[in-house]
């Protein structure tokens, strides 16, 4: 079996890879990620998943296009839509993985998005699963989801650039809010009990 395996960062790549690996199928790694911002964040990912594909002898690809311009013309008018921004991403993405795998010979296209415990599986199995259909390749689907703290240990293991959020400007600013008002939220409470305590 011929497969393509979108990669969106090394860390995410390390089970899908084992897993793979496990039951005789040697993938090509296909990094396309045009989500993922700034320059240097997007630069640092790309860089990571060679050097991951190097380490483990693994065939790679990338498209090295930084498209944050067009990554914000189509997130911009999904933001508030029903489906929203991450559906955008997920069917840009994983289309272009579909395509790529049907106009470069591939039997079958995977994901290593399917890792994450972040993501919204449901969501992107059924886009994968229409652009299968759409460039005649097959989707391979794995929930590589039971493999969560194996591959954060392994990406440790690599000494790999580990990163914090998704991958756009939104996923950040989400990532880095919600964090503040958790402790925002914990010196409420604190103060609260103080008061109580007075």
């Amino acid at each position: 079996m011929k497969m393509l395996m979108h990669m969106c960062c090394g860390p995410c790549s390390c089970y899908p890879l084992k897993k793979l690996r496990t039951d005789g199928i040697e993938p090509t790694g296909y990094f396309f990620n045009p989500n993922i911002h700034p320059y240097r964040e997007w630069n640092e990912r790309l860089q990571t998943a060679r050097k991951f594909a190097e380490i483990m002898q693994m065939d790679f690809v990338a498209d090295e296009t930084y498209a944050m311009r067009d990554f914000l013309k189509k997130a911009l008018p999904a933001e508030g839509t029903k489906k929203g921004r991450c559906h955008m991403c997920y069917t840009w993405r994983l289309e272009e993985t579909a395509r790529y795998a049907s106009e470069h010979g591939f039997d079958t296209f995977t994901s290593t998005l399917f890792y994450s415990i972040y993501q919204h599986h449901d969501l992107m199995r059924s886009v994968a699963e229409h652009f299968a259909d759409f460039y005649g390749v097959s989707f391979y689907y794995e929930d590589f989801r039971i493999g969560w703290q194996d591959g954060i240990d392994l990406s440790k293991e690599l000494g790999l650039y580990r990163q914090s959020y998704c991958g756009c400007i939104f996923s950040e600013e989400e990532r880095y809010s919600r964090a503040l008002r958790k402790l925002q939220r914990k010196e409420n409470k604190e103060r609260k009990r103080l008061r109580l305590m007075a």
